[in-house]
């Protein structure tokens, strides 16, 4: 009897032509209707290399963790390599310049104390096996929320800069009239945390629980586990936009001198 894994998405040659039609298609449309970011730069093309990237990378990744498991000193190595992943990506798509490597503080502020508890606890044990994919969830939730955040705040306050300049007039440090105009739009960045969150198992079943069912494990299990990475998922983004909040607003991340 087969395996539950074996019958979902085997890798051959059809599921190679069906993801380079999706990718196409994906490309097409994001052409036809002119999609692009605000420098007017089109989405088609960045479509194409985020999808042939993550062939790449996920086929390389692949490879390494089987290779990072047998050691410890790989597999702190390779989270490290995460971490610095996920730092130069928040960190450039938010500012442009050279403060982008302050993303570091709210992304490992956010995973880093998850990441021990559940080390020093037990319930991840100090294998890649298991580490790797907890960390990585959590380091992509903090990435996720980092950029949402710092790229609205960054944008208000450019778009109502007059307003900052009003609020300084009346007195306020310039801190506290960043945050007036900031910390609305930057919160908004757990909105996609909180509905995956409130939704789970009524519109979506995510991908710890999918996993777990496949692996063997029993609805409960899997529940109990999906509900874990969501719950930690919401702290550790929690954590990640009041600290990009707090930055953006002491200037620590900003446009000024965009490269």
């Amino acid at each position: 009897m087969p395996a539950a894994a074996d019958t979902l998405l085997p890798v051959d040659a059809t599921l190679g032509v069906v993801l380079a039609a999706l990718l196409i298609a994906a490309m097409g449309v994001a052409a036809l209707a002119r999609l692009a970011d605000g420098h007017g730069h089109g989405y088609a093309r960045a479509i194409a290399v985020a999808g042939l990237r993550a062939a790449v990378q996920l086929a390389a990744v692949s490879y390494v963790i089987g290779w990072v498991v047998r050691a410890v000193p790989l597999l702190l190595s390779f989270i490290a390599l995460m971490f610095a992943v996920a730092v130069r990506t928040a960190g450039r798509r938010i500012t442009g310049n050279r403060t982008w490597w302050w993303a570091a503080v709210p992304i490992g502020a956010g995973a880093s104390p998850v990441v021990a508890a559940l080390l020093l606890t037990g319930l991840v044990p100090l294998k890649g096996i298991a580490l790797i994919p907890v960390t990585g969830i959590l380091i992509g939730g903090a990435l996720t929320a980092t950029v949402l955040a710092g790229r609205r705040a960054l944008d208000e306050l450019h778009s109502r800069y007059g307003e900052v300049e009003a609020a300084l007039a009346l007195g306020l440090l310039e801190r506290e009239a960043r945050l007036e105009v900031a910390r609305p739009v930057a919160s908004d960045a757990l909105i996609p945390g909180l509905d995956q969150t409130r939704t789970v198992g009524l519109v979506t079943l995510p991908g710890a629980f999918v996993g777990m069912l496949l692996g063997g494990a029993s609805p409960v299990q899997a529940g109990a586990v999906q509900l874990f990475v969501l719950v930690a998922l919401i702290a550790v983004q929690a954590v990640a936009v009041a600290l990009v909040l707090e930055l953006v607003a002491r200037g620590r991340l900003h446009r000024v001198g965009a490269e």
